[in-house]
């Protein structure tokens, strides 16, 4: 098979019909072997029984139904897990992301061996203060974070190798850097498109300004286990070590002086009415607490399981 669509959706019931004739259309043109696999996220509209009337006319398209919303990442990594095709395709469902730019997205990966290409929307019909200016900051902070030169990171519409969606985990909201999440498995033949925007024709988006807020919490989270991730004690150990080294000696300092000036005959005032005494004890407890944080760290690690956070109510045609 050489393409397989995965589309991830929410409550986007008036756009189906429409997008799965359009990508069709362009497969048929280019005679492509290929599957579409919708994953309705919890939709409370009709958006189920438009798939299953699709998958009845088109035995290329499948469906995956989540017991409820569970995210967008969610989605995406059940799609992952059932994609059969040599390219993977990701695009939303609110016609935004035109299925025209496919065959130069599949050309790239197969004639010029990217590993993947994200679509850039540089011209953008959204809304410019609640959605390009956030986006600029957002896309600034996640470069200068993650090393990749890109400029849209949260562009639905990417195209991978099979063989990198099998090896990235996409959970939480890591959907917007699964190419940051591709390099830190070893994909680094990662290039750019610019891809063409469309204004949303139906429904209202399904995301609000606060994507952006948890996008950089996200970017945070990824920043430290893309360095730390398999080795937590690296980072908590460091510090743990280097602040209860620094309470110990500080504690051993004053415990000298204090003895010193007691021997001496110095006017001395009680150890705990030194400041520097809390400064020390402060830190030998954060420094424990740290180095405990980075061996339970390693403990999780070593027995954690790849379960996954979403619940499958049914499925068509796999």
């Amino acid at each position: 098979m050489n393409i397989s669509i995965v589309i991830p959706l929410l409550n986007e019931a008036e756009s189906l019909q429409e997008l799965h004739d359009w990508i069709a259309k362009v497969m048929q043109s280019n005679r492509y072997l290929y599957e579409i696999i919708f994953i309705d996220d919890g939709s409370t509209d009709t958006s189920w029984q438009v798939i299953e009337k699709l998958s009845q006319k088109n035995e290329a398209v499948k469906g995956i139904r989540f017991q409820r919303n569970f995210g967008k990442s969610q989605a995406l990594d059940a799609g992952f897990a059932m994609a059969k095709g040599v390219v993977v395709i990701t695009m939303d469902a609110d016609l935004q992301d035109n299925p025209e730019e496919i065959p130069e997205l599949y050309d790239l990966i197969i004639k010029e061996d990217f590993d993947l290409i994200s679509g850039w929307k540089k011209k953008r019909y959204d809304n410019v203060i609640t959605k390009n200016i956030p986006s600029k900051l957002f896309n600034a902070a996640a470069r200068k974070t993650s090393g990749l030169k890109l400029h849209d990171f949260n562009c639905g519409l990417k195209a991978y190798k099979n063989e990198v969606i099998k090896a990235v985990k996409v959970s939480g909201e890591m959907h917007r850097y699964i190419p940051v999440l591709a390099k830190n498995e070893g994909y680094t033949k990662i290039g750019e498109k610019v891809v063409q925007h469309q204004a949303r024709k139906y429904g209202e988006t399904k995301f609000g300004i606060d994507r952006f807020v948890n996008g950089f919490l996200d970017l945070i989270t990824i920043s430290f286990l893309s360095k730390f991730g398999k080795r937590p004690m690296h980072f908590f150990g460091l510090w743990g070590t280097f602040m209860f080294l620094f309470g110990t000696f500080s504690a051993l300092y004053i415990g000298i002086i204090k003895l010193y000036k007691v021997y001496n005959g110095i006017k001395t005032i009680l150890v705990t009415d030194n400041p520097w005494f809390y400064i020390a004890l402060t830190s030998m407890i954060l420094g424990t607490l740290l180095f405990l944080a980075g061996f339970i760290g390693e403990l999780i690690i070593k027995t954690k399981n790849n379960e996954k956070h979403y619940v499958i109510r049914e499925k068509l045609n796999f």
